[in-house]
This record gives C-alpha cells, sequence and structure tokens, in this order.
C-alpha cells in the first residue's frame, strides 16, 4: 500500500475527495479548446456542448466499498474516468491518496498484433508492474484467464470474452489501494463473472477501496456498503447502498425489479434478525456461565 494511503490512513484523511467536480462534453466530441483552456471563468455552455457532471461532491474513507447506480449516459462511467485522471475535469477538483486499479474499458492499452504472452508482459508493465512482480504472477494470471492453450496466438484472434479475461486477469493482480469496476464483465460466461467476484471479495477483504458501476442489484447489495445515485450528471443521493438503490428503482419505474428489492430486503432483515437472537443467546449464555463459575 502506497505511504499516501498509510499517511491517510493515519490521519484520518479521505483517500478520495472530489470537491465541485464538473465536465463538459460537445455532443460529438470531447471539447477541448485552448479558448476554454484561457478562459476557465466560463460557466455556460455553448450550442452542442452539455455537462457530463455539474457540481460533483463527496469523499471516501480508506476501505469503503461504493456503488454507482443511475441510468444509461447520467455520469457514471465519466465519473469513474475522472477520478482515474483520464479526463481533465472543466471545474472543480479531483484528489486521489494513492494507486487505481482500473476495471473500466479494461482491454484498452492491448495491441491486438501482440500475442496474449506478450500482451500480458507490456500491458502489466504499463501499469506500473517490476519485471519480477509480472514473472512471479505470470502463471496465476494464466490459469485464471483460462487461457494456456492460446498464450502464444495473437491478441486480436480472442473472442471478446477471452480478451476481457485476460485483462481481468492482470489488471486484478495489481497491489493499488482503490479499485473501479465498470460493467465490463457482463461479457463472458456466467462460471468466469462468479470467479471475478470471488477475486474482489478477496480484494475487498483485504482492505481495499472499492466503487463499482452496474445495473445489477445483486451485484451492488453483495459488494457495497454505500451507494451515489447519479442523475444528469449529478449526485442526487448518497447514503446506504439498499436505500440508494431502492430510490433508483422507483425512479426507473421497474416495478418488477422494485418489488425483487423489496423482497430481498425483506428476507435479509430476517436473516439479520435471527443471526442478532442468535449473538444475544450466546451471550446470554455466556454471562450465565460467567456468573456460576463465579459463584463456584
Amino acid at each position: 500500500m502506497s505511504s499516501d494511503v498509510t499517511t491517510a490512513s493515519a490521519e484520518g484523511l479521505p483517500i478520495i475527495e472530489v470537491d465541485d467536480l464538473s465536465v463538459r462534453f460537445h455532443k460529438s466530441r470531447r471539447h477541448r479548446s485552448i479558448r476554454d483552456l484561457l478562459f476557465r471563468g466560463q460557466t455556460g455552455v455553448r450550442a452542442g456542448e452539455f455537462w457530463a457532471l455539474n457540481g460533483v461532491s463527496f469523499t471516501v474513507q480508506p476501505g469503503e466499498a461504493i456503488g454507482v447506480v443511475g441510468a444509461n449516459g447520467q455520469g457514471k462511467s465519466t465519473l469513474l474516468k475522472a477520478l482515474t485522471g483520464t479526463l481533465m475535469p472543466d471545474g472543480g477538483s479531483v484528489k486521489v491518496r494513492g494507486g487505481i486499479s482500473p476495471l473500466i474499458e479494461i482491454t484498452g492499452g492491448f495491441v491486438g498484433e501482440l500475442t496474449v504472452r506478450e500482451n500480458i508482459q507490456v500491458v502489466a508493465g504499463l501499469h506500473g508492474m517490476s519485471r519480477k512482480e509480472i514473472a512471479d504472477a505470470f502463471d496465476e494470471i494464466v490459469e485464471f484467464a483460462e487461457i494456456g492453450g492460446s498464450l502464444d496466438s495473437p491478441y486480436k484472434h480472442l473472442s471478446s470474452g477471452m480478451k476481457v479475461r485476460v485483462a481481468f486477469a492482470v489488471v486484478s493482480r495489481l497491489e493499488e489501494p482503490i479499485m473501479l469496476v465498470d460493467e465490463v464483465l457482463a461479457v463472458g460466461d456466467r462460471a468466469f463473472r462468479e470467479k471475478c467476484w470471488d477475486r474482489i471479495e478477496e480484494l475487498l477483504a483485504d482492505g481495499r477501496t472499492f466503487f463499482l458501476v452496474s445495473h445489477s442489484e445483486r451485484d451492488l447489495t453483495r459488494f457495497c456498503t454505500r451507494g451515489l445515485y447519479v442523475q444528469a450528471g449529478k449526485v442526487i443521493m448518497d447514503g446506504p447502498i439498499a436505500d440508494v438503490v431502492e430510490a433508483y428503482l422507483k425512479d426507473s419505474d421497474d416495478n418488477l425489479a422494485l418489488r425483487r428489492h423489496e423482497v430481498r430486503q425483506r428476507r435479509l432483515a430476517r436473516r439479520q434478525a435471527r443471526e442478532d437472537a442468535i449473538r444475544a443467546e450466546a451471550a446470554a449464555e455466556a454471562d450465565e456461565q460467567d456468573e456460576n463459575r463465579s459463584g463456584a
């Protein structure tokens, strides 16, 4: 873990600080004219432009797991890209104390003409892994991706699902304290997706900070405790993930999904009540045993 993260944890500082973040797009291209760079005081939007993010502010503590929800085109993926530094803000600021494992557009950086073996080495190196670290992790990456039979094939010959397998296997081996995950894992078979989620659970147990953009309530509530609801480029709700998902489902008019959510929440509440009762009973028995030993 980087010294920035260690310092942040020791001093109680957020690992991520987003302050009044705004990002402007042109409808057909990313708008970045010299005139706009010179006149940063401009707050209006010219014809053909719109705010992908507008006045977004929040902080994240080390080890938090956050789900980002919202309809398509509302700014969720733009937010993750701003956190990675691949998009320059038009307003506000983003401060990140620590490195990032970007599981978004994860096949970016892979070269079609190179073999799978060469791509693993090149992309891992681009993400900061040393030659020794790559060599030590190579067999695990190949085994996880289930790609051993195609190591010396050109990367471009792989299916889209296999490309994601290789990319996830590489990026998930990075030792960065922050993980950003977009819905890239929708590609591929169910068994491999479950293996990816198991790997993410391992990383979360290791104390990583986690951002997940997803439309899957099951995945959001499985991994995340806090939610950000993004609508029209603004964070309109920041709270417990179950409450945020429920608000999003109500706004989406997906009555079936909302009913499923409510049933799942009642089931979880009953399970929690049973677990609390068992713990209370065990504590009462322990207290009784202590009293009996004291009386003896």
